[in-house]
């Protein structure tokens, strides 16, 4: 922010509407922000109460001041014991406020740290099921089951359960694009109706539904269009082989179905077997939609990759009509117009990550937002919907950011996702 275009003032002359900057450091205000647009009587005494005389603020951002009143006036007190009393009351409510920052900031760190947690047990047991399903079919069957179920249990507890970003994973994992896959499946399956039972065949298609392509060489096993006929009829063919080993494990119907329809189009463009829409099952018709949204976030070749914003774009504009128009229909209404992993820049000219999107305001997701005055680790998460008067202006690509910004932001390279409950709804905090 240009201290160029800003004023000092006293805090005895604060009023709604000014727009503020505490030169202080994040620890010694209980403020979300360091800088904000003052809308209450209690901004104004909690800023008081911090001691300061001055501070500094913005009259291009600030409103015009209103007709006099007595807003955020404290009266004079002629009695110093009085006085002092007062001035601990503020102080405690300053207090209260730091208090009500750090437990915030704590139940953040908490819910990010157990996805990822949770994310780590699906790559690890999807990689325990590359090694050992050849050998205990049977046994890695029941051990998906159990992971699935309790998957479906936590997803279908009362609340919204939303798509968490989380941070870069360490390498490149095979399990990577199924652990992705699976919870995307989970939530779409739950969007559009599915019930419990069929929820858990989903998870366990959805999971396994690349499980074949260890029976390909390694070279053959990511789509490239630059392979020859008899290259390309070899990568196909791992559709098949993932059923046949599903089959192996003892998979549902169901399940070996929406494995085996993972890669058709509702248009019938797509293969092994060409189906139109109306013969390819719900789970086909998920499973398909969730698969390719992934492969375009994350591809073989991450020059190749779309930011979340582009990939759902691109696949609403141009390729809506190879995914059933229901399923598309609240695929988009569950990911929002910015999904989690897109990097935005908001009205107020700030940059910011969508980490979580809120399905009933596509518009207003969650956001991390590029703060020099809060350490990237320290930093509370805004949520969009509890400040009205801001929104996104613009989705950039990660490259566009200004480095400061690209650093804070850490956008990641390849996409990891999770489900996590949406906390309770807060009281607007200053952006």
């Amino acid at each position: 922010m240009d201290d160029k275009s800003s004023q000092l003032i006293d805090v005895g002359q604060l009023r709604r509407g000014l727009f503020i900057q505490l030169d202080l450091g994040w620890m010694d205000h209980p403020f979300p922000r360091g800088s904000f647009k003052i809308t209450s009587s209690d901004q104004i005494r909690t800023i008081r109460a911090l001691g300061l005389t001055q501070v500094r603020y913005f009259p291009d951002r600030s409103d015009p001041e209103e007709p006099p009143s007595d807003f955020g006036a404290i009266p004079a007190i002629g009695e110093p014991r009085v006085a002092d009393v007062a001035q601990d009351r503020l102080q405690a409510e300053a207090r209260a406020l730091q208090a009500q920052r750090h437990q915030q900031l704590a139940a953040q760190q908490a819910s990010l740290q157990h996805c990822e947690q949770r994310f780590g047990e699906v790559a690890r047991l999807y990689q325990r099921v590359v090694e050992e399903v050849p050998a205990r079919p049977v046994a890695m069957r029941e051990q998906c089951e159990a992971l699935v179920a309790r998957c479906v249990a936590e997803i279908l507890v009362d609340g919204e359960a939303t798509i968490r970003l989380l941070s870069e994973g360490s390498g490149e994992s095979q399990a990577t694009h199924p652990a992705n896959t699976m919870v995307l499946a989970l939530l779409l399956g739950r969007a559009v109706g599915l019930p419990a039972h069929g929820l858990a065949e989903l998870g366990i298609a959805a999971l396994l539904h690349d499980l074949g392509k260890q029976q390909l060489p390694a070279q053959l096993r990511m789509r490239d269009e630059r392979y020859k006929p008899e290259e390309m009829a070899i990568y196909r063919s791992h559709v098949g082989e993932s059923v046949k080993t599903g089959r192996r494990m003892g998979l549902s119907a169901w399940a070996l179905q929406a494995i085996g329809q993972h890669h058709e189009m509702a248009d019938g463009s797509g293969f092994p077997a060409g189906v139109q829409g109306e013969d390819m099952g719900t789970g086909g018709k998920v499973l398909a939609l969730v698969n390719r949204y992934d492969r375009l976030c994350n591809p073989p070749v991450m020059a190749q990759a779309l930011t979340p914003h582009e990939a759902l774009a691109l696949t609403f504009a141009r390729h809506k009509a190879c995914f059933d128009a229901e399923v598309l229909g609240a695929f988009i209404r569950m990911m929002g117009v910015y999904p989690p992993g897109s990097v935005v820049q908001l009205a107020n000219e700030r940059f910011a990550l969508v980490v979580s999107v809120n399905s009933t305001r596509p518009l207003k997701p969650r956001v991390l937002v590029h703060d020099p005055a809060v350490p990237p680790d320290q930093a509370l998460i805004l949520d969009l919907e509890s400040v009205p008067e801001q929104g996104i202006r613009r989705s950039l690509k990660p490259a566009q950011l200004p480095a400061s910004a690209r650093a804070y932001l850490a956008p990641v390279s390849r996409v990891r996702c999770f489900y996590e409950h949406q906390p309770p709804a807060r009281a607007p905090a200053a952006a």
